[in-house]
């Protein structure tokens, strides 16, 4: 039986609605953005207009990708969930291989097609076919900070939820951690990183991204779960110095959570918690994502996600789902995750 929780329109919502929530959230706010993306805000269409399909005379970037896909972000996103679900644990060789074949088979790519890829995530798995260790293969561009490991984060939140003690229920992991599930969580969404993008503010940023996600789906309201999140990234992080202070002076978490929609994973980040703040609805938060610019699938993906958890699947467009192409293979492995 799914635990019930409660949202701040004190209407109940169970975990399950905000799981799917999560990851449909996710993968439609990817598919809404990938028509618009490279664009400046200001050659956008207006708000109303900001559909799976442009509106007409609006020239869609991957013109040769039909409404409603996923791009590497929601194809890499469910990789690791898959991952997850099979080995009942991160294992950063078993992520490296799926990504692997992802970027070579289409691995979870919808029509099997890979039609986006970032250079530094490229060039990461393709040192790592070569057989570069994954905890080398994010560092050839040592001061890579791009969003590439943020966007496919989230699945950890999904499939670490309910594990409140070690090994409990017949999904207990196999690993067995010291310390809390969300020191548990900040060191999975660290070590996803490392395969592609392997500087320290990558992992911070998908750390707190974590555990905001996490307290969106205990039922905290959006403002708090951001709050919640840092002091409890702050508290973990007291006795890894480096991180602590890169947290601190890179992502800054005191600064009003302002952005621009770029691929700089720290803007990235920010852009997503402002939104969140801003808007009073999936649809609206995702929308508002991709009127950033510039990168905005993956903009609209990340905020996608955390909106998804908060009002749920129930509260993302049927339209949107409807015309999600793939969605198939993301109700059965919904199916095996609940």
């Amino acid at each position: 039986m799914a635990m019930t929780l409660y949202y701040s329109a004190e209407e109940k919502m169970t975990k399950h609605d905000r799981i799917a929530g999560g990851l449909y959230g996710l993968l439609i706010g990817d598919a809404l953005g990938v028509p618009y993306e490279f664009y400046p805000a200001e050659e956008l269409p207006c708000y109303e207009e900001i559909e799976m399909v442009p509106p007409a005379g609006f020239r869609r970037s991957h013109s040769t990708v039909k409404p409603g896909t996923w791009s590497d972000d929601g194809a890499q996103a469910l990789c690791l969930l898959d991952i997850l679900q099979k080995q009942k644990k991160f294992s950063l060789k078993d992520f490296s291989d799926a990504l692997s074949s992802w970027y070579e088979n289409g691995l979870w790519a919808v029509d099997g097609v890979v039609f986006d890829v970032g250079i530094q995530t490229a060039n990461g798995l393709r040192a790592y076919k070569k057989g570069l260790p994954p905890e080398k293969c994010g560092l050839l561009n040592p001061d890579g900070k791009g969003n590439g490991a943020l966007m496919r984060v989230l699945p950890l939140v999904l499939w670490h939820n309910g594990f409140e003690e070690e090994g409990s229920g017949e999904r207990g992991r196999s690993r067995i951690w010291k310390g809390s599930r969300e020191k548990a969580l900040v060191l999975d969404a660290h070590e996803q990183c490392l395969v592609t993008h392997g500087h320290i503010c990558n992992q911070v940023c998908c750390a707190l991204y974590c555990l905001v996600a996490q307290a969106l789906l205990d039922g905290r309201g959006i403002t708090d779960a951001i709050e919640d999140g840092v002091r409890i990234l702050r508290g973990i992080y007291r006795d890894m110095p480096e991180y602590e202070q890169e947290l601190e002076w890179s992502v800054r978490p005191d600064l009003p959570w302002e952005g621009g929609g770029s691929g700089y994973v720290v803007d990235c980040l920010r852009s997503a918690f402002m939104v969140l703040e801003q808007t009073s609805s999936y649809e609206e938060a995702v929308k508002r994502a991709v009127l950033l610019g510039n990168d905005t699938d993956t903009t609209a993906c990340v905020a996608g996600g955390l909106a998804g958890i908060y009002y749920g699947r129930q509260g993302i467009p049927e339209r949107w789902i409807s015309m999600l192409r793939g969605r198939e293979k993301v109700e059965a492995l919904l199916a095996e995750i609940l």
